[in-house]
């Protein structure tokens, strides 16, 4: 059998390899995948997420070996709900109900009729929906919206903040469509309505500020009388130490919950007693409560339970029976599973590995053959451009672990130099009580296959190691995590794989937080790129929105302890001490960290006379979705860093304007 002679690699430095993975291809390629759903007669719902249509999120199908959009444009599946959104639809029969974006009202479509709204113009959003068909109604958490959000005649006041509660909204065809009626309210937050199989009894779960739902929620019980009101609420699981999820009704009646009462997110049933613990490691059974409608089990039937959990950072999937206790393990390509949707007979679910990005499949549990239904990623690039993670422990401060996925450059037509050593960028992943994964992004790959090491880092706070490791930020934000990601850096120097003159951060949101305590309070980092970061403490309590309007309580101190450490943490009250360039990206319609936040450290920096760019991007909020921006940005990155660091830069990339160059 002949071969093709492969011709030798050419030589460049790292950071300025020539790559076929573009930022075009990053854009074009992505397409999130979200959102399973499971209707009638074994058909596969989920959420696509189109960049070249301005982010929108649109309903697909999978039904036989047919695949069909659900919601052409204009529609947009998607709501805001605590901002993050998501629970965004719901599915009966051959009829689905969903939020639309551009005016939050509630939608449905049956068969092959066009979509129609049943809800009129309001303050009102909705989520997380469950169909009560006998009473021919939806079941959601609605949020309401004040008139005037800003508090007249007194400044300094802050913004008045949203009502949220459990509501019933009539269906099309009803006695009332689109008529509300108020099921529950009184706490701060409300999710997870789940319905009983027989409609007489409705589970939800409700948190109060100061508190995230990962650190203390509660289980509610209440039956359903028959003019559809709730009878008297019963507490069944939770409180302010204990973080319930996912209840879910089992086909026989019983409801399932589950709770990291032992310091794991473990699989409980809800019974006579006290709660009865189901499955229980040293593992995570979910993850955290940042958007509505996340599941991670499901039943095949009463006896056996389909599950997924997080052991160590990578995902495993077992079936699991209840009465024996025995779980077997059911084999996938996967080492992340994202969700979880289970049926008689087959699962679906998101997964993903190193080599295969987010894609949708289909197992059938009696033969175990796996079928791809949707990928995220259009075509993977050739095996030779792509850098498969190392997962890394290493010593940080105060005697800690922290954890870490390691991507070494590589791009097969290319070498560096002999001796030289690559620049690394850390990722700070947002959050903070999040979690970065393994399973293959071209927007990492774009990095690796220019030459750059990526280390990103599940530092203390982040979720999938345990509540202790989860707890490891509790008051410390801006500390643990600013350490841990130096301590990845200079582990990485010390074993040969960075260059430690070419450090560079980088995070979103929480993590541009971390990022820029690390560029101002330390010096291990050359370089920083801040996408959309908190910059001000106090002004985020003032501006933020209501699901996170407390939450530095927790990560920082309650007032009025927090007033000093504000003052200590933030960095824009640090510019003086702010020495390296830096780059900023920021959606001009973002609520969760607004615009302010960046450009004030812009002003200062430009001020300071320390080389700095801003690329302000409009139409855009809290994460990126159009195309042309997420292009914009990464070329934009791109030749901030190889400026910096004195690196050839290509003729086709995007240039920004670097002030005090």
């Amino acid at each position: 059998m002949s071969t093709t002679p492969q011709s030798p690699a050419s030589l460049a430095p790292f950071g300025a390899w020539a790559s076929p993975i573009s930022a075009a291809l990053v854009a074009a390629g992505a397409t999130p995948l979200s959102a399973l759903a499971l209707g009638a007669d074994g058909d596969i719902y989920w959420l696509a997420g189109r960049a070249s249509e301005a982010g929108r999120q649109t309903l697909q199908r999978r039904r036989g070996a047919r695949t069909d959009e659900i919601t052409p444009l204009p529609l947009n599946v998607r709501t805001r709900v605590h901002e993050y959104g998501g629970g965004a639809y719901a599915v009966q029969g051959d009829t689905v109900y969903f939020s639309h974006f551009a005016d939050n009202r509630l939608y449905s479509r049956s068969g092959g009729a066009e979509a129609a709204p049943f809800t009129a113009p309001g303050r009102q959003r909705y989520a997380d929906f469950v169909v009560d068909a006998g009473r021919q109604r939806l079941i959601a958490v609605r949020e309401l919206h004040p008139e005037d959000p800003q508090s007249p005649g007194v400044p300094g006041v802050p913004h008045r903040q949203p009502e949220n509660a459990l509501c019933a909204v009539g269906l099309p065809g009803s006695a009332a469509p689109g008529a509300e009626t108020v099921l529950a309210s009184g706490h701060d937050f409300y999710s997870s309505p789940r319905l009983s199989p027989d409609g007489r009894m409705l589970a939800w779960l409700t948190w109060d500020h100061p508190r995230m739902p990962w650190q203390g929620t509660e289980l509610w019980l209440a039956a359903v009388r028959d003019d559809g009101t709730l009878g008297t609420p019963l507490c069944v699981a939770g409180g302010t130490d204990e973080s319930v999820c996912q209840p879910e009704w089992a086909p026989d009646g019983r409801l399932y919950f589950v709770s990291d009462r032992t310091g794991w997110w473990n699989i409980y049933r809800h019974g006579d007693g006290p709660p009865e613990a189901i499955y229980v490691l040293d593992a995570e059974f979910a993850s955290p409560h940042w958007t509505f409608g996340n599941a991670m089990y499901g039943f095949t039937s009463a006896e056996e339970i389909v599950c997924t959990y997080i052991d160590k950072g990578v995902s495993r999937l077992v079936r699991f029976d209840i009465e024996t206790g025995m779980p077997v393990p059911i084999a996938t390509p996967y080492e992340e599973i994202r969700e979880l949707r289970v049926a008689p007979g087959f699962l679906a679910l998101l997964g993903g590995s190193p080599t295969i990005p987010l894609e949708l499949a289909r197992i059938d549990l009696a033969s175990g053959e796996l079928e791809v239904l949707a990928h995220s990623i259009a075509g993977t690039p050739d095996l030779g451009y792509l850098s498969v993670p190392q997962s890394i422990s290493y010593p940080s401060a105060g005697g800690r672990t922290a954890h870490a996925f390691f991507y070494r450059p590589a791009n097969k037509d290319v070498q560096a130099p002999a001796g030289s050593k690559p620049p690394v960028i850390v990722i700070s992943h947002g959050g903070p009580t999040s979690m970065t994964v393994n399973t293959l992004k071209l927007a990492t790959q774009f990095w690796t296959s220019r030459g750059f090491g990526v280390l990103d880092v599940n530092y203390g706070g982040s979720t999938g190691f345990g509540r202790a490791y989860r707890d490891a930020l509790k008051g410390q934000w801006g500390v643990v995590d600013v350490e841990d990601c130096i301590a990845g850096a200079q582990y990485l120097v010390r074993h040969g794989m960075a260059d430690g003159e070419r450090l560079i951060i980088r995070g979103g949101s929480a993590g541009g937080l971390t990022t820029l305590c690390a560029l101002t309070f330390h010096d291990v980092f050359k370089l920083g790129a801040s996408y959309y970061g908190v910059s001000d403490l106090k002004g985020l309590d003032q501006d933020s929105h209501k699901f996170e309007s407390h939450y530095n309580e927790y990560l920082i101190a309650p007032a009025p302890l927090a007033e000093a450490l504000y003052q200590a943490r933030s960095p824009i009250n640090h510019t003086d001490r702010l020495a390296r360039p830096m780059i900023f990206f920021q959606g001009m319609d973002d609520k969760v960290v607004p615009p302010q936040q960046s450009e004030a450290m812009v002003a200062a920096l430009k001020q300071r006379g320390v080389p700095v760019a801003y690329v302000p991007l409009e139409g855009e909020g809290h994460g990126f979705r159009k195309a042309e921006n997420i292009i914009r940005t990464l070329e934009a990155e791109l030749y901030f860093y190889q400026r910096m660091f004195g690196l050839p830069t290509a003729a086709a990339q995007a240039a920004v304007e670097i002030h005090n160059l």
